[in-house]
């Protein structure tokens, strides 16, 4: 579980970093911030629930956050490129809609879901 933890950490700093080494114009250094604000969100839910993880010996839930991460990078990848989206160029308005990355997005959550579960 400490090594899941550490790649969430470095996962956190690629996406943290990656907006300085994308294209203004393109699309995706926008899209690049607004993935590394949704992971924001989520990651302080998945450190509590690792932590307390090993703590409890919750040993099913390895399994459960080495799939959280995987969602998480497939979900960044899904945002950034802007797969599904027509006008992938920083003046898109609206929320641009990309339904892989919502159902990803929902798996995640799934996940954290239960990993709370297997805590209780």
């Amino acid at each position: 579980m400490i090594n899941i933890i550490a790649y969430a950490s470095l996962l956190y700093l690629v996406q943290l970093l990656l907006p300085n080494f994308l294209k203004v114009g393109t699309g995706q250094k926008q899209r690049s911030l607004k993935a590394l604000k949704n992971l924001g969100e989520s990651l302080p839910i998945f450190l509590a629930l690792a932590i307390l993880s090993i703590i409890t010996v919750a040993n099913e839930n390895t399994l459960l956050a080495l799939y959280w991460l995987i969602a998480r990078i497939i979900f960044a990848l899904i945002y950034v490129t802007g797969l599904e989206i027509k006008n992938k160029t920083s003046e898109s308005l609206g929320s641009d809609r990309q339904i892989s990355r919502s159902i990803v997005w929902t798996i995640s959550i799934g996940i954290l879901i239960g990993m709370t579960k297997n805590l209780l």
